[in-house]
């Protein structure tokens, strides 16, 4: 158990429910582009991710194919500048930068700060402490040491949970980033959250190699997630069509989704992990990226 703190309650903000859905379900976007931006405004984006977090990220994820993005404050403060939607910035993990991290970002306007990489629950408390109700907290479970004080994490007012399956994957040295969905880690985590929960990454519901998308979204949708960030071949699988039509056909699927038969339910669940379970990725050295909004596909 941590040492006892008084913790003021953060209010997260709140979600639009797809379209014909009595359930809400939140679609976050890692961009800073304003073409981009524009275009995912315009189509109802849920909350915009400023990325702040790079400190160490470059030897944790050396040979991983991950991309890591360089937005600074100065995006946090533009992007609200432009926008009524809401604005999260992912900091670094907890350490020395982190005060002067959290008040750059509430400076800034962000309605939401994400702390990655979290270890345990008293760094978490003093975040929140710190923040005292000037905007939402969120953390990031992906470390080794944070699932064993899953408990405690639950207790503490938090806006969402998200768990980051690629830096876990990498501290667990598993087969492949999805092992954690089809090895029960996942379900073990999401058991101890009752706030807004989320995991993976979406794209267009007929994409997603070697994972389908529609088999994640199946998951997200058994575990009752409520929120999940639009993976990086977002941008590649949407390049030239409207995403006035694309992000509601998401929406539609993701909801579609929750309202399968249990058999199907079970099947769906049966396919993704034979399909975890069988993907073998090759490990290779980063590859870097013409633009950080505009990744790579699959």
């Amino acid at each position: 158990m941590t040492q006892s703190v008084r913790i003021e309650h953060s209010k997260p903000f709140e979600q639009k429910p797809a379209r014909g859905s009595t359930k809400p379900f939140g679609l976050l976007l890692f961009a800073t582009e304003p073409h981009l931006l524009g275009r995912a405004v315009a189509a109802g984006i849920d909350g915009i991710i400023v990325d702040c977090e790079f400190a160490g990220k470059e030897a944790r994820q050396a040979g991983a194919d991950t991309e890591i993005n360089r937005h600074t404050f100065a995006d946090v403060e533009r992007i609200r500048r432009h926008t009524s939607t809401p604005v999260l910035c992912r900091i670094n993990r907890f350490g020395p930068m982190t005060r002067r991290e959290v008040e750059q970002a509430i400076t800034a306007g962000a309605d939401e700060i994400l702390l990655p990489m979290v270890q345990t629950p008293r760094e978490v408390e003093l975040v929140l402490n710190q923040v005292r109700s000037r905007c939402g907290v969120g953390i990031l479970v992906e470390t080794v040491a944070a699932l064993g004080v899953l408990e405690e994490l639950g207790r503490l007012p938090l806006s969402r949970v998200y768990l980051g399956l690629n830096d876990l994957g990498i501290a667990r040295k598993t087969p492949n980033i999805f092992t954690a969905v089809a090895d029960g880690t996942l379900e073990y985590v999401r058991q101890h959250f009752r706030v807004p929960f989320g995991f993976g990454g979406v794209t267009l519901p007929e994409r997603g190699y070697p994972i389908p998308c529609s088999l994640l979204m199946g998951e997200l949708a058994r575990l009752n997630c409520s929120f999940t960030f639009l993976r990086r071949s977002f941008w590649a699988d949407t390049r030239g069509r409207d995403l006035m039509v694309e992000l509601p056909r998401i929406r539609e699927a993701l909801d579609a989704a929750t309202r399968r038969p249990a058999g199907s339910v079970a099947r769906d669940q049966a396919v993704l992990y034979d399909a975890i379970n069988g993907w073998k990725p090759v490990h290779s050295g980063r590859r870097p990226t013409l633009n950080a909004d505009i990744a790579r596909s699959g």
